[in-house]
C-alpha cells in the first residue's frame, strides 16, 4: 500500500514525486516510488531516485531497495547522498528497518555515496544470466546493508499520544 511521502526537502533539495508504480507493473517487481531530485533555489532538475518497497529476494540480492542516478553536469555536489537521506522517514513508514543497496563494482561514486549513508558493505554477488538486466551491464552486483534510523520516522502527532502519570 503507497503512502502519502510528505514533503522530501532539506535547505536546498526537494524529491518530487513523479510515479508510484505497484509491483505488478514496477520493473523492479516491488511497488516502487519514483522521484525527481530537484534543486530547490533553481527548480532544476538534476537527478531521480527510486525506493523500492519489499524483501523479494531478487530487491535483497540484486535490485536493492533504493536507487539513484544525477544527471552529468551534477555529479560531485552529494546530491545522491542527499536524496537519500531524504527518503529515509518514507522507508521507515513502510517498516523497512534497513534497505539494501547494490551497485556495480565499476561504481566507486555510487560505493562512495552508499558508504557515506552508512553502509555496510555484505558482499559481491554474481546475477544469474536470466536476472534482466540492461544491455551490457555489469553482471555483478556489491550488496550493502544500511540501517534505516528509527529517528527516520516521524513522531505521531501530540494529540495522539496517550497521557501517563
Amino acid at each position: 500500500m503507497f503512502i502519502d511521502p510528505g514533503g522530501l526537502t532539506d535547505d536546498d533539495l526537494r524529491l518530487a514525486l513523479v510515479d508510484r508504480q505497484p509491483a505488478d507493473v514496477s520493473v523492479w517487481r516491488e511497488l516502487a516510488y519514483l522521484f525527481h531530485i530537484m534543486v530547490c533555489r533553481t527548480g532544476e532538475r538534476v537527478g531521480r531516485l527510486s525506493l523500492r518497497v519489499g524483501h523479494q529476494e531478487w530487491t535483497v540480492l540484486y535490485n536493492g531497495h533504493l536507487g539513484y542516478a544525477v544527471d552529468e553536469p551534477h555529479r560531485g555536489h552529494g546530491y545522491a547522498e542527499r536524496a537519500a537521506r531524504l527518503v529515509l522517514p518514507l522507508a521507515a513508514r513502510h517498516g523497512l528497518a534497513e534497505l539494501w543497496v547494490t551497485c556495480g563494482p565499476d561504481n566507486p561514486a555510487s560505493r562512495r555515496t552508499i558508504e557515506r549513508l552508512g553502509g555496510t558493505y555484505v558482499e559481491t554477488v554474481d546475477v544469474p544470466p536470466d536476472f534482466p538486466l540492461p544491455a551490457g551491464a555489469v553482471r555483478q552486483k556489491m550488496r550493502y546493508r544500511l540501517a534505516v534510523p528509527p529517528s527516520a520516522a516521524p513522531s505521531p502527532p501530540l494529540g495522539s499520544r496517550r497521557q501517563t502519570g
